[in-house]
């Protein structure tokens, strides 16, 4: 698995508590919006909004907000308008990392974003700087618990997957966007349930990271993924499982 693959399925158990329900809803409605915006308010017609109301029926979001997000992007309903920014940088360590956004002012998010580069020793780079070493990819984490290899193997590769990777008794499935719904999908009506399932930004190559270094890299990404117009961060780091034990309950 990847070290970001790892970081993301920590983070999204943390994030089943009651008290961020709010900042998460936040974050699916924003995309929602968009994705209605940009391809309309139909989910059948509409990959990116399905994934999006998907997403956010996982997170228990109620159907009436959802319904409420999708009027707001076709423009049914008033709202706020959204662009989508993307900010590249590194992070101590030479990490690079790649921060997509949805604001209604882009003037202060690339602000903030630059003071939380700084803040943790890292630094913004010119745009193509880091884009380069990201590739848009579905990744799927099942927990060894859920399924046995043979059985992951056999539903991933039978619905498109390109490759399954196994490490501390969980797998990464890793497919083209246009292959993730089936291969979700097919997970999902096997009954078996999913750590992390997700459109992301994975990273060609990626940098190990030693304790002090990892903690650093996480926090950076754990205070860019807290910033409300901050979507989603995608990383290249590596991080031990032994290491992520002894730091993830020391990084908010």
């Amino acid at each position: 698995m990847s070290g970001h693959s790892k970081w993301a399925t920590i983070k999204r158990k943390k994030a089943k508590v009651d008290a961020e329900r709010g900042k998460i809803f936040t974050k699916l409605i924003r995309e929602i919006v968009v994705a209605a915006r940009e391809g309309g308010g139909d989910i059948e017609s509409n990959p990116r909004l399905r994934t999006a109301v998907t997403a956010a029926r996982d997170a228990n979001m109620p159907a009436a907000n959802i319904d409420k997000a999708v009027k707001r992007g076709t423009g049914e309903l008033p709202g706020v308008t959204y662009d989508e920014c993307t900010f590249e940088g590194y992070a101590p360590g030479g990490v690079a990392i790649l921060v997509e956004s949805l604001t209604d002012n882009r003037n202060r998010t690339t602000a903030e974003v630059r003071h939380l580069f700084t803040r943790h020793g890292g630094h913004l780079g010119e745009p193509g700087s880091v884009a380069y070493m990201f590739e848009a990819k579905g990744v799927i984490v099942i927990d060894g618990s859920q399924a046995g290899e043979d059985r992951v193997l056999e539903l991933a590769l039978e619905n498109g997957a390109e490759d399954v990777r196994s490490e501390g008794g969980q797998f990464e499935v890793v497919c083209q966007p246009d292959a993730f719904e089936g291969v979700r999908g097919a997970f999902s009506a096997a009954g078996i349930a999913l750590q992390l399932a997700e459109m992301t930004k994975y990273p060609t190559t990626t940098v190990p990271l030693e304790r002090d270094k990892a903690e650093t890299v996480l926090r950076l990404v754990a205070a860019l993924e807290d910033n409300d117009d901050v979507q989603k961060v995608n990383a290249n780091f590596d991080i031990s499982d032994d290491i992520l034990r002894e730091i993830e309950d020391s990084i908010d």
